[in-house]
């Protein structure tokens, strides 16, 4: 967890009207909030790769670790990919409002936890999220100043190859998201800017640039 902001409680001059032992020394700087960076785009886009690369490259931005109720993939750490969470703790997060955005899709839920993206922000420290088009919607409008950034494939047949290239759905799942993929791509123009991946490292060095104008 990020820390809390330092105290900035303004100074009083003593009763009496004497000076504070400090008088004419810098005034403390106030902690000036981030403005949070969204990352979204079709399923298969490249989302999760480019966001595991910034997280390696850039360890001062606050990535958001999403909470979801699916199975975990092979090779997925629970607290590195997603929080795995059973579907009742999920649904007790959104009866508290926990969650800032959440959506569900192919049976399992997914949400964004609230607190540690508001105390981060708060904090003035570097904060992206990488979610779907949906999150990002909700996004938009619990935080209207977020910058909403739109990653997009170099051309639909390699989204198609990237979807059934995992080998980890079903057929039936595969064919949900290129469905939704097609909708989705359709929603770029919501977004405050638009990413082509065709290089992961391009991309990142575009994010890098973007999450700090925010900071």
């Amino acid at each position: 967890m990020a820390n809390s902001p330092g105290d900035n409680a303004r100074q009083t001059v003593a009763a009496g009207g004497g000076a504070p032992a400090n008088a004419g020394a810098p005034a403390p700087r106030r902690a000036r909030h981030s403005r949070l960076t969204v990352l979204s785009g079709p399923s298969g886009v490249g989302k999760s790769t480019v966001a595991a690369e910034l997280r390696r490259r850039s360890p001062d931005i606050w990535i958001s670790v999403s909470v979801t109720t699916r199975r975990p993939r092979p090779g997925e750490v629970n607290g590195r990919e997603y929080h795995f969470v059973t579907g009742a703790e999920f649904d007790r997060m959104v009866a508290d409002g926990a969650l800032l955005e959440w959506a569900e899709f192919a049976g399992n839920k997914y949400g964004t936890p609230r607190e540690p993206v508001e105390r981060r922000i708060e904090a003035g420290l570097p904060t992206l999220l990488e979610i779907d088009l949906a999150g990002a919607r909700q996004v938009k409008l619990a935080m209207p100043d977020a910058l909403l950034v739109f990653l997009e494939p170099p051309s639909w047949e390699e989204l198609v190859r990237r979807l059934t290239g995992r080998g980890t759905e079903s057929a039936e799942v595969i064919e949900r998201r290129l469905a939704a993929a097609k909708e989705e791509l359709a929603a770029a123009d919501e977004f405050d800017r638009t990413l082509v991946n065709t290089s992961v490292d391009e991309v990142c060095r575009q994010m890098v640039t973007l999450v700090n104008s925010n900071h």
